[in-house]
C-alpha cells in the first residue's frame, strides 16, 4: 500500500491527465502538486534520490516498480512522516476527490425528435418516412 504522499504525487499525475477534472479542478490540482515538489526539493533537494523517484514517476505514472521506488525513498527519508508534506498531499487528494464528484454530469430529454450526447460521444435523431411494417416471413412449408 502506497503512503500518502506517494498517492498524492500518482493520483495527481494521473489525474492531471484525465479530461474529467475542472479547469479550477485542474489550477488547482497544479498549483498543490508544485507546492508539494517546491517543499520536497527544499527538504531532499532537486538531485536527492526523492526527486529522481518523482521524475521517474512522471515519465510512467503506471508503472507498479516505479510507484514503489518512490514510495521507499518517501519512506528512507521519513517524508511520509512530515506533518507539512502530509498536509499538501492530503489537500492534492481531497482536490481530485471533489473535483472527480463535480465533473459527473446528468442529462434529461423530454420531448420528440432529440438526441444528446455527453464528452466524447456523439447522438443523433433520422426523421423521415417509416417503414410500412413487414409481414413475418415463415420459413415452414405446409403441405395440404
Amino acid at each position: 500500500m502506497l503512503d500518502l504522499i506517494t498517492a498524492a504525487i500518482v493520483a495527481a499525475i494521473s489525474t492531471g491527465a484525465n479530461a474529467g477534472l475542472t479547469e479550477v479542478g485542474k489550477t488547482a490540482l497544479t498549483d498543490a502538486y508544485h507546492q508539494l515538489k517546491t517543499q520536497l526539493v527544499n527538504k531532499f533537494g532537486q538531485e536527492g534520490d526523492v526527486m529522481q523517484a518523482v521524475t521517474h514517476v512522471e515519465a510512467k505514472p503506471t508503472s507498479a516498480a516505479r510507484q514503489a521506488a518512490l514510495a521507499e525513498e518517501i519512506a528512507a527519508v521519513k517524508a511520509d512522516q512530515d506533518h507539512e508534506l502530509l498536509q499538501i498531499a492530503q489537500a492534492m487528494l481531497q482536490v481530485i476527490q471533489s473535483s472527480s464528484e463535480h465533473a459527473a454530469s446528468n442529462q434529461t430529454a423530454t420531448g420528440n425528435y432529440i438526441a444528446q450526447a455527453d464528452r466524447a460521444s456523439n447522438a443523433s435523431v433520422h426523421i423521415g418516412t417509416p417503414l410500412a411494417p413487414q409481414p413475418p416471413s415463415s420459413t415452414h412449408t405446409r403441405k395440404a
